[in-house]
């Protein structure tokens, strides 16, 4: 969705004269000044993996190509074995990666951690760091000596770190040899993982450098409490002076029907997404990157919150609460929806029980046209390795593969709920269903599906029809999804300066939301932000667009 005409991309192009005026509208035949090695322009590039489906239970819902998630209203009955041999050899695997979670019990006391290290045959000595400390946390990593770094490291998308392409080019391990082509053959479960997570991922320098932890077309996404919305007057087909309507009527008392949480710019995703604005970036038929931040329907959008800000609807914390704390607020009704991923639906639908029905909102259409969705980059990180011997990299990979297993095999079972009787019992459809150990000792606190997993499925235990209405939302959003046309592209500029840049835009998203900037300031913004490189990465990812074309 992101690739339209140029025509049309000019037309949207309304800050302060910037199409016109300032050197923005670079195309994939410019050439950059500030090319480095990791860029993939110029470079042979490095076949994508061969994609091989991994045989596994047939689903209740079909999946689709454009997106539309594989859905199972029950649990499969009869487990596959998707790995043939125990992967390790009694060695010790240091690992990395973010978390969500809180702390786990310590591996001497953690019968999950116990069970999977028996069962990928080597010690764990993991490092977890939380969300909160992530950035700064991978600075102190990627500065470090090369003979300290863990043997696996995830990297979370969710932030930009600086240099990172040329960190994992300078200290990892090239998987070229190992993963390319039908080289991943070795590694089935691997080899099970989407064409398009490796592309959103990317190649640096031409290369294959890590595994990408694959995710569903469907990003951020709007969760409401459907009875409220409902009871609003929400309906299918709303327009955003609908919205406008709704939520005002769900707002009342010491109930409002907007949360959001600090760093979500009010849910501006979900926002800009329904009023059609590129996420990000879009690239035009001859190849021209155009920022979304300088279309008009983007500053349509930030307008259109200020509204809603102003007319009571948020609630007043917006700016400073948590998304944890955002999360029990609308578990206990004191907001009617927030802006989560989609992948949050498995505990929205969970926590909610007894209290509220949650649900995906279908987005509200602008000026006669449907509103589109944020689609996702399809990969929600990716994992690499510490440079190493060709035989030690095998072992690390073959303990990924088993970690990667699909869902409705027996490796699957063991990683996402851990030991049945001890960390899960049957429900009654055969959903496993955890117990109160396994409430603390689960992969959200040990968070090992970070490290490698594989194609994430719709279900919901013991929920069918939540798996019904997700896929059927799915089925209506997914063809008005818009892409980040950047996803899997190098741009020297933006792995530099790109969370500087980013945050730029995100205070001043806020400021005038919050009412405390004039929504004419967000033209001065943008003309700041493209001359200090957004410019220079409009330049960069044409470049490494047409490489990669």
């Amino acid at each position: 969705m992101a690739r339209m005409s140029r025509r049309t991309l000019l037309r949207s192009m309304a800050v302060g004269g910037a199409a016109a005026s300032v050197p923005g509208l670079l195309t994939a035949c410019s050439t950059s000044s500030g090319d480095s090695d990791v860029s993939n322009a110029g470079k042979k590039l490095a076949p994508w993996p061969a994609y091989k489906p991994a045989a596994g239970p047939k689903p209740d819902l079909a999946p689709t190509d454009a997106g539309v998630q594989a859905g199972y209203t029950a649990y499969p009955t009869d487990l596959v074995k998707s790995v043939s041999r125990t992967p390790g050899d009694g060695s010790t695997v240091k690992v990395m990666s973010v978390s969500f979670g809180t702390p786990p019990k310590p591996a001497s006391a953690n019968r999950f951690w116990a069970a999977v290290e028996k069962a990928l045959g080597v010690k764990i000595e993991y490092t977890i760091v939380s969300q909160a400390d992530y950035q700064k946390k991978m600075a102190t990593v990627m500065a470090g000596d090369a003979d300290t770094l863990p043997d696996i490291i995830n990297l979370f998308s969710g932030f930009v770190l600086p240099r990172e392409a040329e960190f994992v080019q300078r200290r990892a391990e090239d998987l070229t040899p190992y993963l390319s082509g039908e080289a991943i053959a070795d590694y089935p479960n691997l080899a099970n993982i989407p064409t398009h997570a490796w592309k959103d991922m990317g190649r640096i320098g031409g290369r294959l450098y890590g595994i990408p932890l694959e995710r569903p077309l469907p990003g951020s996404t709007l969760w409401i409490n459907q009875g409220v919305f409902t009871d609003a007057g929400m309906k299918e087909g709303w327009t955003a002076d609908d919205f406008a309507a709704v939520a005002r009527q769900a707002t009342a008392g010491k109930r409002y029907a907007l949360g959001a949480a600090n760093g979500s710019l009010f849910g501006n995703a979900v926002h800009s997404a329904a009023h059609r604005a590129p996420q990000e970036w879009a690239v035009t038929e001859d190849g021209t990157f155009l920022p979304g931040w300088a279309d008009e329907r983007f500053k349509a959008a930030i307008a259109f919150q200020a509204g809603l800000r102003k007319a009571g609807s948020y609630l007043p914390d917006a700016t400073s609460i948590s998304q944890i704390d955002l999360t029990t607020l609308f578990y206990n009704g004191t907001v009617a929806s927030m802006q989560d991923g989609f992948g949050a639906y498995l505990p929205k639908y969970r926590e909610s029980q007894g209290k509220l029905t949650p649900a995906a909102a279908l987005p509200y259409g602008v000026d006669g046209e449907p509103g589109g969705i944020v689609a996702a980059r399809r990969s929600f990180g990716y994992t690499v390795l510490k440079k190493a011997k060709k035989e030690r990299v095998e072992l690390l990979l073959r303990i990924l593969d088993h970690l990667a297993a699909p869902f409705g095999s027996q490796e699957w079972e063991l990683v996402h709920y851990g030991v049945e009787g001890t960390h899960f019992t049957r429900g009654k459809d055969g959903s496993p269903q955890p117990t109160k150990l396994g409430e603390v000792e689960n992969n959200t606190n040990l968070p090992l599906k970070y490290l490698a997993e594989g194609p994430q499925v719709l279900f919901v235990p013991g929920m069918p029809d939540a798996v019904r209405a997700l896929h059927t939302w799915q089925q209506k959003v997914v063809p008005h999804a818009i892409r980040n046309a950047s996803y899997g592209l190098q741009s020297r500029t933006k792995n530099a300066q790109g969370t500087t840049l980013k945050a730029l835009l995100d205070d001043t998203v806020t400021g005038i939301v919050a009412g405390r900037l004039p929504l004419s300031e967000w033209d001065t913004t943008v003309k700041t932000w493209r001359s200090r490189g957004g410019d220079r990465m409009a330049e960069e990812f044409a470049n490494d667009y047409a490489a990669n074309t």
